[in-house]
């Protein structure tokens, strides 16, 4: 009858690659490549980049600010719960020494609206933790919307046309992997992203 804490937020890894396998798609036929003095610039001279959009959020300023803010705000529900329970566990307790100096029926009704009540917090606090990972994944979608235009910028500054995600390439040379290069112009650019509108989770 206890309610247990959420367990650790698990990263969203596949689902965000996959989005950005799509975005990255999107760029390599809509994007106009002129020739430019890549090596000048830092990036490779090629026409195939490679980068890990995990890594591309992660360390980016923006992923690592939005990171600290589901810790923190997952660390608030965390304790939130073990207080819960925490009285819960005191109330059935008092329920429990109460039940041999009532009668049978006094107590079911007692014991139900009990269970009733530890159903209800764990829904509500089940929601709280649902509404952390879509809040998560909303800024996951806003990153990938707010860099693609960065993106296309370095892809056409390296002459190249297309940038696949390292992951899911089987074999490649490590000078066409650009996401230390993608990650700089984006936080020049984003910044950690908090003067952007706020993504709705839900």
């Amino acid at each position: 009858m206890m309610v247990h804490p959420p367990g650790r937020i698990e990263e969203g890894g596949a689902l965000f690659r996959a989005l950005a396998l799509f975005v990255l798609a999107a760029m390599a036929l809509t994007v106009d490549n002129r020739p430019a003095p890549a090596q000048q610039l830092g990036l490779p001279n090629s026409a195939i980049l490679t980068l890990s959009a995990e890594r591309l959020f992660s360390e980016s300023a923006f992923g690592r600010r939005v990171a600290k803010e589901i810790e923190a705000e997952s660390a608030v529900l965390a304790a939130e719960n073990r207080r819960i329970e925490a009285e819960l566990s005191a109330e059935e307790k008092e329920l429990t020494e109460r039940r041999g100096k009532m009668a049978p029926d006094a107590f079911r009704t007692l014991a139900d609206a009990f269970d009733a009540k530890v159903q209800e917090i764990r829904k509500t606090q089940d929601a709280k933790a649902r509404d952390l990972v879509a809040k998560r994944d909303a800024a996951r979608v806003q990153f990938l919307r707010a860099a693609r235009p960065v993106l296309e910028a370095l892809m056409r500054d390296a002459g190249a046309t297309v940038i696949l995600e390292r992951s899911s390439v089987f074999l490649s040379a490590n000078s066409t992997d650009v996401t230390d290069a993608a990650i700089e112009r984006i936080d020049a650019i984003l910044g950690d992203g908090s003067t952007l509108e706020s993504p709705k989770g839900r």
